[in-house]
């Protein structure tokens, strides 16, 4: 399965939205350059709270453009960036890849997906209701959550809009995501 870079974004302080860059640098074991949520151990506040000696899945997020179409037909106006995701793709199923799939995006960055971003409050707070739109639930009554996966970097590299991102499953059995 392969797909491409819609955006890349970044924010050295805290808040939500992340301003869309022309490229982000991806630093092996720590996550996006420059980037507040960059770093061995967590970076989350309230993940700080809990244990701030816990390693850091959540080096980078990952959102599908997908979505924004998806709630944009409820009548929510999403861009890149307005979730806080460092990196936005299309074309690739992201919810549906098992823990441990790489992320091979342009010539030398690769990614290890971690989980599912756990969604928060904080996205009542940017549009009201949109939250409802990112968790959801199936026929049998399954949490669903929709606002993207995270991932550590495990080789670096530079990113750009429009950079090739293929994927390379883990060898099984494969573990479906699950929030981190």
């Amino acid at each position: 399965m392969s797909g491409r870079v819609t955006a890349v974004s970044s924010n050295g302080e805290y808040s939500f939205t992340k301003p869309n860059r022309d490229s982000v640098r991806l630093l092996a074991g720590l996550g996006v350059e420059g980037d507040v949520h960059a770093g061995v151990t967590v970076k989350h506040r309230s993940r700080i709270a809990q244990d701030p000696t816990q390693p850091n899945l959540r080096q980078v997020h990952i959102i599908h453009e997908e979505l924004f179409d998806e709630v944009g037909d409820d009548g929510f106006e999403v861009a890149p960036g307005e979730l806080g995701e460092n990196i936005t793709t299309r074309g690739i199923d992201l919810l549906g890849l098992p823990v441990g799939t790489l992320l091979r995006i342009g010539d030398c960055a690769v990614l290890e997906v971690t989980g599912l971003r756990n969604p928060c409050r904080q996205i009542d707070n940017f549009r009201e209701g949109l939250l409802k739109q990112v968790v959801s639930r199936d026929e049998a009554g399954n949490i669903v959550l929709k606002a993207g996966i995270m991932s550590v970097v495990r080789e670096g590299g530079m990113v750009r809009p429009g950079y090739t991102v293929e994927t390379e499953l883990p060898s099984g059995p494969h573990r479906p995501l699950d929030r981190v």
